[in-house]
């Protein structure tokens, strides 16, 4: 029997006029309420990542069509426009916060557009939705030295616990990028299961550090999201996204020899 594989949504902003930072990668509140109702008449059953990742650690079996739908950054829309849609088909979800992007006391300023507060985060997670870490001031996990990676991931995770009253235990890489290294800090500071990006569907065999998502995009048109809930000619859909990860893959490893050597030399 071939291994089940698992559309994992990536998501960002939720919003009627984003600003150019995030427009690429927002969806408008109608598209976002059109997507919902299609994965509700596909018989679809949406995941959270901590069920999603229990399930294959236990060997427990999926739902039928099982799916997840996420956010990154903690963009205000999500409240605004995403919770109340969610809500009406009954769907659970994963909502990622950069902790010092959330507005309050922690707030670092980094935020790219109207972000979440804290009081919304409480109300996202009252309401069923899994609030799961995205760092501190999203950074490039990679690219960081051991004591500034373990930073991001504990002070995050910390803040969290503060706020709700419960750590996170779902992580998602600030860009998708990781590496040996960083799954592994990941692992050592307490969380179960991370994703990445990829565009792809995800697979037990992943591993839970390293579990595969699909980007949703304001140019992502009605048959284009079908195709990604469907699992079909993922591929196709996401060529030129590959191309130009594997193009900056090799600029951002030749960045990080360049910096092992100047430390090497000081």
């Amino acid at each position: 029997m071939a291994e089940p594989s698992v559309p994992i949504l990536m998501y960002h902003a939720v919003a009627t006029d984003p600003n150019e930072a995030t427009r690429v990668l927002s969806v408008s509140p109608d598209a976002f309420a059109r997507q919902m109702a299609i994965i509700g008449e596909s018989g679809c059953t949406p995941l959270r990542t901590d069920d999603l990742a229990a399930r294959w650690r236990d060997g427990r079996p999926l739902p039928e069509r099982p799916v997840l739908i996420t956010f990154d950054d903690g963009y205000e829309g999500v409240h605004r426009h995403a919770l109340p849609v969610l809500a009406k088909h009954g769907f659970p979800a994963t909502v990622f916060v950069s902790t010092g992007w959330i507005r309050g006391a922690h707030d670092m300023g980094g935020g790219l557009d109207a972000m979440l507060d804290w009081d919304q985060v409480r109300e996202l997670a009252a309401a069923g939705i899994e609030i799961g870490g995205h760092t501190h001031t999203h950074p490039q996990l990679d690219q960081l030295d051991d004591s500034a990676l373990r930073h991001e991931l504990i002070h995050s995770r910390e803040i969290v616990g503060d706020e709700l009253g419960t750590v996170p235990l779902s992580l998602a890489y600030p860009y998708g990028y990781s590496s040996r290294r960083v799954r592994r800090a990941v692992r050592e500071t307490g969380y179960g299961q991370a994703l990445a990006v990829n565009n792809g569907l995800a697979r037990r065999r992943q591993g839970p550090y390293a579990l595969t998502r699909l980007t949703v995009r304001r140019a992502t048109t009605t048959e284009e999201f079908e195709r990604l809930v469907q699992g079909r000619a993922i591929a196709r859909d996401f060529a030129r996204d590959r191309a130009l990860t594997k193009g900056y893959a090799l600029v951002r490893r030749a960045r990080q020899v360049r910096r092992k050597v100047s430390r090497s030399r000081v």
